[in-house]
């Protein structure tokens, strides 16, 4: 793969790492990664998130992206609207136990009923084209490393689909110059 350029904008590209809380495994479910796929074309659209690269494994999410002014701002909102749809969705499915999680998690630590997503990002700037790289490479390998599947590619919900089979179903990726 050739060394992409990355467009500079302002505000720059972050490498986020967003996690449930005590990394509990909510995304088992299609249903719950259909949530964060959705999400995530909505602040593309809507919010203008320009995407680089992504995974959503069962209970953390990685992307690389960018936004014009405030990148936090749209993670913020992301988070908010995600952990209410999970929640609802939780319900739905009577998933009791992991309700329960969230519940005895969030009253300790936020005195909010559930809590869905730790609080932090974790940003971390990508000021070269190899760090770049590194992050990406980072991403796609989680899957693999964590032994769900054999090669990056084969997790659906991975960018590595987009790098590497030009497939851009799940979630479209600003091109790299």
């Amino acid at each position: 793969m050739p060394i992409p350029k990355i467009k500079k904008v302002p505000g720059g590209a972050y490498f986020l790492t967003c996690s449930t809380i005590g990394r509990i495994d909510i995304f088992t479910y299609q249903e719950f990664f259909q949530i964060i796929i959705d999400s995530l074309r909505f602040c593309q659209k809507e919010k203008e998130l320009k995407l680089y690269g992504y995974v959503i494994m069962p209970n953390h999410l990685h992307l690389i992206g960018s936004h014009q002014s405030d990148l936090s701002a749209i993670m913020r909102d992301f988070k908010h609207f995600t952990a209410n749809q999970i929640i609802e969705k939780l319900i739905e499915f009577k998933k009791t136990h992991t309700l329960n999680l969230l519940k005895f998690v969030g009253e300790r630590k936020s005195r909010q009923k559930y809590q869905v997503w730790q609080h932090e990002n974790y940003p971390e700037w990508i000021e070269t084209e190899a760090f770049f790289l590194e992050k990406l490479n980072y991403i796609h390998n989680n899957p693999v490393s964590r032994g769900f599947v054999e090669l990056p590619e084969h997790w659906v919900y991975s960018s590595a689909r987009n790098y590497i089979l030009g497939d851009s179903s799940i979630l479209r990726l600003e091109p790299l110059e």
